[in-house]
């Protein structure tokens, strides 16, 4: 059984890869330095957080591999959100979840939408929910309402990268932002304060964005926070401590950044849960 670490902190968004993988024909882009696992680990002590979940870059397409292997020789520390094809079968997703995979993800920037309510997609989110997983979402909000109701009726929890993608502030009062706020009673919907500058957001619009999904929300118990290292086409205008410390100025409060870096990413990514001998979970308390 892996030794269980106290969580002080966690990072809900990060990458890792290095030279020489094989890369998707799709990508879109291909980084020509390494973000290995130990220099995320170093990140991660020097700010005094416990755990990281690590998502499967775009431009490695399905073929999580490294992340796998980083896993493995972490399982105490770190999780994983991979990338699979929509067909997989139940046991790819069993093997993932030995590894210690919670979560898939849908990178949609730059793709055509596709019908989600088809019977193979929902059969892909239906087998997601039973794990226990959540399906990961990056794409600009104005087609997230679009899209989450598909996967929230199959059953899965949703996870929307980098404050949802706006181009710079939510708004309210634009009708695709609204249509998205909406959507956030429900209780599956979560979202990651990640990335604000991939949103062209100066730090105090990324402050009134929380407060707006704050008030849509009804609180901030389904935010979470990650670092996006090593920030991939913005590592020169940013660094993994400016990110940390980005977080007290969208939360002022101790307790409530306390609530958005352990309790909140605790319970989405099963960091709080004893694992079994087959690699399924289940709570401590049961």
């Amino acid at each position: 059984m892996t030794r269980q670490i106290p969580i002080t902190g966690v990072d809900s968004h990060a990458h890792i890869f290095e030279p020489g993988l094989a890369m998707s024909p799709e990508r879109r882009y291909a980084p020509d330095y390494a973000a290995a696992v130990e220099d995320y680990l170093t990140c991660l002590d020097e700010h005094g957080l416990s755990h990281g979940v690590l998502v499967q870059p775009s431009f490695l397409g399905t073929d999580n591999e490294y992340l796998l292997r980083s896993l493995s020789t972490h399982r105490d520390r770190l999780r994983g959100i991979a990338v699979i094809a929509p067909d997989s079968q139940p046991p790819v997703f069993d093997d993932l979840a030995r590894c210690g995979i919670v979560g898939v993800r849908l990178n949609l920037v730059g793709k055509p939408l596709e019908d989600y309510n088809t019977r193979g997609w929902q059969t892909f989110f239906e087998r997601v929910a039973l794990h226990g997983w959540s399906v990961e979402i990056q794409r600009p909000i104005e087609d997230l309402a679009a899209i989450v109701p598909s996967i929230r009726a199959a059953g899965a929890d949703v996870v929307i990268d980098h404050f949802g993608l706006p181009d710079g502030v939510l708004d309210p009062t634009n009708p695709a932002h609204r249509a998205f706020l909406d959507l956030l009673d429900d209780r599956g919907i979560w979202l990651k304060l990640s990335a604000a500058y991939r949103c062209n957001a100066s730090p105090a619009q990324a402050r009134r964005s929380v407060a707006v999904l704050r008030a849509a929300a009804g609180g901030i118990d389904r935010l979470v926070w990650g670092s996006d290292w090593p920030h991939t086409r913005y590592e020169h205008v940013t660094h993994y401590g400016a990110q940390r410390a980005l977080l007290a100025t969208l939360l002022a409060d101790a307790a409530e950044r306390h609530t958005v870096l352990v309790s909140n990413p605790s319970r989405l990514f099963s960091l709080d849960r004893a694992e079994l001998p087959n690699g399924s979970t289940q709570p401590e308390h049961q």
